[in-house]
């Protein structure tokens, strides 16, 4: 049986090579304006962030995917041209991400991830706003996120004390922030899923919520 001579590819390794040299040269031009340091990549996407906040509020739906794309970008050459931006915790997306998060408790800008309260209903809810590399941001204008039951005993907009909003289609709408995003998308949830009540949420989901059996 032949075989290929020491340092000579095959054919199909020829292929995967020729592809994977290909891959990096586009990648490098696509990325090449843009910073190749983590720390030099936090300072530029805390701007992208503060220009995507602003064009949001401003309803420019162009210049606001734009951004996305960028912020995609700059992910992809600060993870070495992986395309794995978000597969762990080191991962560029994820820690481009969890550094420029805004503080517990406090609104973010639009593009950053946060977690703070809203009211609806009376009822007080925890939100955890999907920052820029959100699922679905890529092509979705309005990013997703969660509501979480802040009283375990008062009614909630789910029997589970947890909901997912993601997957948002809705017009542009200038002026709107991510705090009252969420409260009016909750309050329709319930006005019209819900029939305008709320429902107590189930023992079994409270109690595993508070570590008890």
């Amino acid at each position: 049986m032949k075989t290929a001579p020491a340092g000579q590819l095959g054919f199909d390794g020829l292929l995967a090579s020729a592809a994977e040299q290909n891959h990096k040269r586009k990648v490098e031009r696509e990325t090449a304006h843009l910073p190749a340091t983590m720390a030099e990549g936090l300072a530029f996407f805390r701007l992208l962030i503060r220009q995507h906040h602003a064009a949001m509020l401003a309803a420019d739906v162009e210049t606001t995917m734009r951004l996305r794309k960028e912020a995609d970008l700059l992910a992809l050459r600060l993870n070495g041209g992986d395309s794995g931006i978000l597969a762990d915790e080191d991962s560029a997306g994820n820690v481009l991400a969890r550094e420029t998060a805004a503080a517990p408790g406090t609104v973010p800008l639009w593009g950053q991830e946060g977690e703070f309260t809203v009211t609806v209903n009376s009822t007080p809810m925890r939100i955890q706003m999907d920052g820029i590399f959100g699922i679905g941001c890529s092509y979705l204008y309005w990013p997703g996120f969660a509501a979480r039951a802040v009283d375990l005993e008062r009614p909630f907009i789910s029997e589970t004390g947890y909901r997912s909003f993601t997957g948002i289609h809705a017009e542009p709408l200038p002026g709107l922030t991510p705090d009252a995003f969420a409260e009016k998308l909750i309050a329709l949830h319930v006005e019209r899923a819900l029939k305008g009540k709320l429902v107590a949420i189930d023992l079994r989901y409270s109690q595993r919520r508070e570590g008890t059996s």
